[in-house]
């Protein structure tokens, strides 16, 4: 049932993604290599990196090395980066692409997103992905950590809707206004810490329904990310877990378990509040 990694959601431009993607946040630039080509080589074709990671060279070193092995073509992959909040000027985001790109050893990205939106001030960076994006030299764009008021200020001078809202997403931290508000608007919800980042490994909740179908806490929840219509991109570093975090494709969980997990909301943060942090380092 791994193979259902490939399964793909349409974003608002058309474009086909994959509903599961590796995230690489905090894995060292050496390791990355050799994480990315297993996880392309067990079946990821997702991959999500940023600048501020560090790691881009080994995500490129793992994509050349995955294609070599698997006989798979670049465009069969989808690869996201993502500019920080010390490059939103027009110009530095445009830098701040090719710089990426250079890294990663690409010809172009599938999705492009600001990280974070800082003090509102990332109009400048968002004409600039409009830019790269009408030249063709990314597939979609996108945003990261925006709540709703600044998808709305986003929106009133926007040519393009941004395809995603990568934000931190998991059972304690479900954010229903900005789901509805990004349902309503056609952008995809993305959710980085979908586990929140190790915090609910020995959830008892969790644990009760994973008893049930003989799975574990983890694939508990990413099931429940992918029954919500949510992206999730967990990390893992070990390929056993990449495995693991994949099969979650042979079993459905019930309406009410559903539910159970729904009720665990709690807005608890593992991450930064953007509305709490610039961000420029």
């Amino acid at each position: 049932m791994i193979n259902h990694l490939q399964d793909t959601i349409t974003l608002n431009n058309g474009l086909q993604m994959p509903g599961m993607g590796l995230g690489v946040f905090q894995i060292e630039n050496d390791t990355t290599a050799e994480i990315v080509k297993n996880a392309i080589e067990v079946g990821y074709r997702s991959i999500d990196t940023a600048a501020i990671y560090g790691n881009e060279a080994g995500v490129g070193d793992g994509i050349r090395q995955a294609l070599a092995s698997t006989g798979l073509k670049r465009e069969e992959l989808f690869i996201t980066s993502k500019v920080w909040n010390d490059s939103l000027s027009f110009e530095e985001t445009i830098a701040a692409y090719e710089e990426s790109l250079e890294k990663l050893g690409l010809d172009y990205l599938d999705l492009y997103l600001i990280h974070w939106p800082g003090k509102n001030k990332y109009e400048e960076a968002w004409k600039a992905l409009e830019d790269l994006y009408e030249e063709g030299k990314i597939k979609a764009i996108g945003v990261c950590n925006f709540h709703v008021e600044h998808l709305q200020n986003l929106l009133t001078f926007a040519r393009i809707t941004p395809v995603i809202n990568q934000v931190e997403f998991h059972p304690r931290l479900q954010q229903a206004e900005l789901r509805s508000f990004c349902e309503e608007h056609n952008i995809q919800l993305e959710a980085w810490a979908p586990l929140m980042q190790g915090g609910l490994l020995e959830d008892e909740t969790i644990s009760k329904i994973a008893k049930k179908y003989g799975k574990s806490n983890p694939q508990v929840i990413l099931r429940w990310d992918i029954q919500n219509g949510i992206v999730t991109i967990p990390k893992s570093v070990r390929k056993e877990r990449m495995i693991q975090n994949a099969e979650i494709f042979d079993f459905t969980l019930t309406d009410e378990e559903v539910a159970i997990i729904n009720a665990m909301n709690l807005e608890q943060r593992v991450g930064p509040n953007p509305d709490e942090f610039d961000f420029v380092m």
